[in-house]
């Protein structure tokens, strides 16, 4: 399951590029610079997600860790 996470992780990490590539395109023309903008806000969010996928979930939710930690201390 850690190997499709990571693949899926490295995938949408390629294509966030592409589209980060794209946009900056687009935002040094002026006048595609409307679409260029959202373009480049969902590549940013497409990023973020490929990072999330690719890291282990103790580095992606750390509050959670830590609370699942308190818990077995407690027992």
């Amino acid at each position: 399951m850690r190997l499709l996470k990571g693949l899926a992780g490295v995938l949408l990490w390629v294509v966030s590029l592409v589209l980060i590539l794209v946009a900056a395109i687009l935002c040094v023309t002026i006048i595609l610079l409307p679409l260029g903008l959202p373009l480049l806000g969902y590549a940013r969010r497409l990023f973020s997600l490929s990072l999330k996928l690719m890291l282990p979930h103790a580095v992606t939710h750390p509050a959670e860790t830590v609370e699942k930690s308190k818990r077995r201390r407690r027992r």
